[in-house]
């Protein structure tokens, strides 16, 4: 009987040599960010008044929701801050890391006929899961050892080299453990955009559950699988239980991917199939329906998910307004008009801090949609609609309209929840829902202007397209994380999320508002046009 995993290690080096671009991009990006953050930790919270203001930050409702609860022992250090505040959020990076590598490896191959024409030669009917699972080690241990490098380097105060190694090793644990789930899900889903699909479900619906549990009770943080990265005390008590609990439930995921992965037929998926119409429906009868036909799960679970985010989110809005009441000195200070001022004031903050984690969520399922243009061209998928009278205006803008429209609802679907499951929680001490809205009216135009950015690279320059990524992770990082690493305010206007104001708390800057949006259709035109003048892309 002929080994299973025979070639594993060529197509392994295949493999390495195929993407050695992707991966030096993303391990350098990963270490560069811990080691620049650690070196600069030390300059912002290196005295005792900015590092009792940080503590009292990381223990507001936002941050524990966001970062997990601060748990160092006094006295603290920097290094403990910089747990806090990376830990969670380094983890988050690192799971979007190994869910791309794993289906790049596997379904996409599968889609694309590559793997079928490695099967055609003599390897082993698991050669090719057995080199991703292997490319997947030897990626999280690269970046697990740079880390670590990198934090030994920084010489940020109180850190201690088994907290150095933790940190990194914990990472690539953590990171393995989310590639092992997506290798299943490579093997339940039909196709490599089911397979993302099912992953970064997984990750947000555990990220969810770390969050209410760090919010009620965080004992059971335990029993969300992605609270165990907080579990690891990193230089308070350098914790080394959780990554042996990552790597065990990284050996089982991976165990029954690799034996579904052997019984499979190559190209199908594990989930059952339904049988199609017999004749197209009504309403197919153009690239928008098109679009919105092969969109309509994802899109579905995108603003389900959205506003359930939202929802949840906002349920605690009740704890976070009651911050005040919890002093005595200060409820009898200003008394009960104040407090309810004040209680507002809070939720209001807090408000603006969970919008910026909104309208990012929701520019991506608007930029995948936008990238579909190129990447069913490059596949073959448009060649019949090219080839029949339908114009490239008209594709273009069914799918650029449909993304938009899409990213811009499930937008407005998390702040209604939010507002929703808020006053649920509050009772009459919510704010209004326009006070609400101002959320959505001033960060709606960013999420516009970068759309059209993203339009314009897709036009003119499809194969950097993915640069626009960079747009809504970099605005992600220096809005949310920015005031607490003491960005300037250029640093932050990088993106156009930056040129909001602190919205709702403030009223909305109809001024950047305009031009944003402006700056937006205009580009979206411009990479129309880009579009219309270039040849078509072949796979």
């Amino acid at each position: 009987m002929r080994n299973t995993n025979t070639k594993a290690g060529f197509l392994l080096r295949s493999a390495l040599r195929r993407d050695w671009l992707k991966i030096t991009l993303w391990l350098i990006g990963l270490a560069g960010l811990m080691a620049g953050a650690a070196a600069k930790f030390d300059t912002l919270y290196g005295t005792p008044k900015t590092m009792a203001t940080i503590v009292e930050t990381l223990k507001t409702p936002a941050m524990v929701s966001l970062l997990g609860p601060f748990t160092a022992s006094k006295p603290y250090t920097v290094a403990n801050v910089y747990a806090a505040e990376m830990m969670v959020f380094m983890g988050l990076f690192v799971a979007m890391m190994n869910i791309y590598f794993a289906v790049h490896a596997t379904r996409a191959e599968e889609d694309s006929g590559v793997a079928e024409l490695i099967r055609a030669h003599a390897v082993g009917r698991s050669a090719s899961l057995s080199a991703a699972v292997l490319e997947l080690i030897v990626i999280n241990l690269g970046a697990g050892v740079l880390e670590a490098l990198g934090l030994q380097a920084s010489g940020m105060s109180g850190t201690d080299i088994a907290g150095n190694w933790l940190f990194g090793l914990g990472l690539a644990a953590f990171g393995l453990m989310f590639g092992a789930f997506t290798l299943l899900a490579a093997q339940i889903a039909e196709s490599g955009r089911g397979a993302t699909i099912i992953s970064y479900s997984w990750l947000g619906l555990l990220f969810i559950a770390r969050m209410g549990t760090d919010i009620q009770d965080p004992d059971l943080t335990w029993w969300t699988i992605y609270g165990w990265i907080e579990k690891l005390e990193i230089y308070d008590g350098n914790n080394w239980a959780p990554v042996g609990l990552m790597l065990a439930l990284t050996a089982l995921v991976g165990g029954v991917a690799l034996w579904l992965g052997t019984t499979r037929d190559l190209g199908a998926g594990l989930l059952p199939q339904r049988n199609g119409r017999r004749t197209a429906s009504a309403f197919l009868r153009g690239p928008l329906a098109l679009v919105a036909r092969l969109e309509r799960t994802s899109t579905i679970i995108w603003l389900v998910s959205l506003f359930i985010l939202g929802a949840t989110y906002g349920s605690i809005f009740g704890t976070a307004g009651d911050l005040m009441a919890s002093n005595p000195t200060m409820a009898k200070l200003i008394g009960t008009t104040g407090l309810r001022l004040a209680n507002r004031a809070i939720v209001l903050s807090f408000a603006n801090k969970l919008a910026i984690i909104f309208v990012i969520l929701a520019t991506i399922p608007g930029l995948i949609t936008l990238f579909r243009l190129n990447r069913d061209e490059r596949h073959g998928y448009f060649e019949q609609l090219h080839a029949r009278s339908v114009s490239r205006a008209r594709l273009y803008f069914s799918v650029a309209g449909f993304g938009l429209v899409c990213a811009i609802i499930a937008f407005a679907l998390a702040v209604l929840g939010m507002t929703a499951a808020g006053a649920a929680s509050m009772g009459a001490d919510m704010p209004s829902l326009a006070r609400f809205m101002r959320a959505f009216w001033g960060y709606a135009p960013a999420l516009i202007a970068t759309f059209g950015v993203a339009a314009l690279l897709v036009g003119l320059l499809p194969k950097w397209q993915n640069l626009a990524w960079a747009l809504p992770a970099y605005g992600f990082f220096s809005l949310y994380l920015g005031s607490l690493m003491d960005f300037p305010k250029w640093a932050q206007q990088l993106t156009p999320y930056g040129w909001v104001n602190n919205v709702p708390l403030r009223q909305v800057q109809w001024g950047p508002a305009a031009w944003m949006t402006a700056l937006g259709l205009a580009l979206l035109i411009a990479g129309y046009l880009a579009y219309a003048r270039r040849d078509l892309l072949e796979n």
